[in-house]
């Protein structure tokens, strides 16, 4: 079965990435932190989207809690799938310019260094598969 990774799985963008692919029938392996509950409080938390992602989907979706600046982390597991990867859709961020200004190097590892992480294990692991950002 062909495998999508979504970064930022229990976001807006994310979570409907997880849908549509699911929906091709694709096992879906969702990375999400809930980094927004960090950002924004409480009201902003990822928590439930990902709860529901999983009781909507079943099997399809399997989420790991990881955070992209994690570079072994993410290694390890976009090799644990290989090249049962067919596409790689990276939306996790950190989103909010005025956060930016006041964490800004918190920010750049995040948007950048995890940015990288993603596309290192995507060339390292599923050198095929269609990248998305």
């Amino acid at each position: 079965m062909t495998v999508a990774v979504i970064t930022g799985s229990a976001g807006l963008v994310g979570s409907e990435a997880v849908r549509h692919f699911a929906g091709q029938g694709m096992h879906v392996v969702g990375i999400d932190n809930d980094m927004r509950r960090e950002f924004f409080g409480p009201d902003a938390s990822t928590a439930g989207s990902r709860s529901r992602l999983g009781t909507d989907l079943g099997p399809a979706y399997e989420h790991h809690h990881l955070d992209v600046r994690d570079r072994d982390g993410v290694t390890a597991l976009f090799g644990r799938f290989g090249s049962a990867i067919g596409v790689v859709v990276h939306t996790a961020a950190q989103p909010s310019h005025d956060w930016a200004g006041r964490y800004p190097l918190v920010d750049f590892d995040i948007n950048a260094v995890g940015t990288l992480n993603v596309l290192e294990a995507t060339r390292r692991s599923a050198p095929d598969a269609a990248f998305v950002f």
